[in-house]
């Protein structure tokens, strides 16, 4: 399964900005917070922030950009576009200069927040940073290669092993240049996900998310997302 690297704008109605600033860094008093829709078999869902609709009719595989957010405990939920009734309905507290994500995982019988810390800061010249995170609910425990094209994995030990369902790698800094990240079930060499080449220019920081094919389960699926260009 391919990559889709192509993630579609969606309309802002909360009154933030939804850019990344070059610098990476964020105003005072203020946090940057970017939504993914990551819950195979939900429908399109809205998104409030401090009961104001901040995004509306997200799809599943779809991801915002960087909302602008006042620090402090705030209100999140995530209703089925057009519904009252929340489905997700967290408070947490955001630390003023930091960047989350919070994917909404799971089936949607099951469906929960999974919030992350992003660090955008600028990798060393010369290098880029990826961060992996499994939010596939059916592929069960995987083990993760990270090589150059082509290269063979039969022999290799994975760069992460045994990564369970909701886990975040951290930041994996590596020289700017074409790379490709395969998926196995752990303990096997068998590939559930390739992501085919993948081509990471310097000062670049990406996140990629493995998800459930729409509707949920196999074949598993990727979309990357762009933290920092």
């Amino acid at each position: 399964m391919r990559v889709s690297a192509a993630l579609a704008a969606l309309s802002l109605v909360f009154g933030a900005a939804a850019c990344n600033d070059d610098s990476g860094t964020n105003v005072t008093s203020q946090a940057r917070l970017r939504v993914v829709h990551a819950s195979p078999d939900a429908p399109n869902v809205d998104v409030l922030v401090d009961g104001t609709v901040a995004l509306t009719n997200v799809a599943y595989q779809m991801a915002s950009g960087y909302l602008t957010v006042p620090a402090g405990a705030r209100a999140i939920e995530v209703r089925p576009t057009g519904g009252a009734t929340s489905v997700i309905s967290v408070t947490p507290t955001l630390t003023s200069g930091t960047d989350y994500t919070v994917l909404a995982v799971g089936p949607v019988a099951a469906i929960e927040a999974l919030l992350l810390v992003d660090d955008n800061s600028a990798p060393a010249p010369g290098n880029v940073k990826v961060r992996l995170v499994h939010a596939s609910p059916t592929a069960g425990l995987v083990d993760i290669y990270v090589t150059a094209p082509g290269a063979d994995i039969s022999m290799m030990v994975p760069s992460l092993a045994a990564v369970d369902f909701k886990a975040a790698s951290p930041y994996i800094a590596a020289p700017a240049g074409d790379y490709q990240v395969r998926v196995t079930a752990t303990g096997t060499k068998t590939v559930a996900l390739d992501t085919g080449t993948l081509a990471l220019a310097a000062g670049q920081i990406r996140t990629g998310v493995a998800l459930d094919a729409p509707g949920g389960g196999l074949p598993v699926g990727a979309i990357v997302l762009p933290d920092r260009d």
